[in-house]
């Protein structure tokens, strides 16, 4: 991924998130339960664009957040 859609990526992962009233430590310890070694930092700076995301996260976070491929790539159109 280039920096420009891993921000869009995290973009989309927080805007989820807070739709579904979670926070960041309650997403990370979902993760974890689900064999997910993801600290809230990490999901941190996944939000922000900072950490690349690997597919067995993807395909984690799609699956706790109840969301589509399309929600969690989707890109605004300028």
């Amino acid at each position: 991924m280039n920096a420009e859609y891993e921000k869009i990526f995290g973009q989309n992962i927080r805007r989820l998130r807070e739709s579904r009233h979670m926070t960041q430590e309650q997403l990370a310890v979902k993760l974890q339960l689900n064999g997910c070694d993801m600290t809230r930092s990490a999901l941190a700076k996944i939000e922000v664009g900072q950490r690349h995301v690997y597919p067995d996260e993807i395909r984690l976070l799609k699956e706790l957040l109840g969301a589509s491929f399309e929600e969690l790539f989707y890109t605004p159109q300028r």
